[in-house]
């Protein structure tokens, strides 16, 4: 097995990019809540890394995720407060992380470089395990769907959401963007087996809204809704005439697009589950 190349090195005030991976079941979201009862991905991995830096470090994520959320390729960045090379700051911090917690990669980028505003695009992937019984290994990793779905009808009701649209029906009333404007590059739905993936990609995400847009989703694939009602509740700008939301447990943050000249890794498509496809 060939080792990890190890090469960079930062100096004190140099800002580091990060790759990390995270199982969502085990914290409350990612956003910390300065609370010792109530875990966070946030305050895990500031807190592994406080230990390798001997210093306090606050870190910045490229899109914060809810509690049961998870992550194949979340971006955060924070600014080194001490002289440390890559293998520190992934080696050294995957010891301090608990065993839902990953760091992938660690990469020197220009101060102006910022995990959250110098994105360019985020994707998502919405795994529903489809088959008659349930999962007992899978459970909390995927949402389980036991009625039969129509894969195509769904992607068809998918492709009404293409574009910069109002996605004011597919928000959570508890959102607190001040636009609903947003534009969603793609949105395929395809099935792996059992598994049938939503795929979307967006310059940003509203709150909730891939679990509302899989929640319709899944609807129109069980027969319950004809595949113009994505497009239907998307021009009623109302969140009631939505349904319900798709469970956490089957969503994953699996990339994030950024300028080409900050030369980050690519994030390949995740979950592991569904590596190549």
């Amino acid at each position: 097995m060939n080792k990890p190349a190890f090469t960079a090195r930062f100096n004190q005030g140099d800002r580091v990019a990060m790759a990390v991976s995270y199982d969502g079941r085990a914290f409350h979201g990612w956003q910390s809540q300065r609370k010792p009862q109530v875990a966070t991905v946030q305050e895990a991995l500031e807190q592994a890394l406080g230990h390798i830096a001997n210093a306090p470090i606050s870190v910045q994520c490229a899109g914060r995720t809810d509690a049961g959320v998870h992550a194949s390729h979340q971006i955060v960045h924070f600014d080194s407060p001490c002289e440390r090379d890559e293998k520190a700051w992934v080696s050294g911090g995957n010891t301090h992380l608990p065993p839902q917690v990953a760091i992938h990669w660690a990469k020197p980028v220009a101060n102006d470089f910022h995990a959250r505003f110098s994105a360019t695009a985020r994707r998502y992937r919405y795994i529903i395990l489809n088959t008659p019984a349930r999962s007992a290994l899978l459970s909390g990793g995927v949402t389980w769907e036991n009625r039969p779905l129509d894969v195509q009808a769904m992607h068809q009701a998918g492709q009404a959401l293409l574009g910069e649209l109002d996605f004011t029906s597919y928000r959570a009333v508890a959102c607190q963007s001040n636009t609903p404007m947003r534009n969603v590059h793609f949105l395929k739905v395809s099935r792996c087996a059992d598994m049938v993936v939503i795929d979307i990609e967006a310059n940003a995400f509203l709150y909730h809204m891939v679990r509302n847009i899989a929640g319709v989703l899944i609807a129109i694939g069980a027969g319950i809704k004809p595949v113009t009602w994505a497009e239907e509740v998307l021009l009623a700008k109302d969140r009631t005439v939505a349904g319900v939301t798709a469970p956490p447990s089957g969503l994953y943050l699996v990339g994030v697009t950024y300028p080409e000249s900050f030369q980050l890794p690519s994030s390949g498509s995740g979950p592991f589950f569904l590596a190549g496809f």
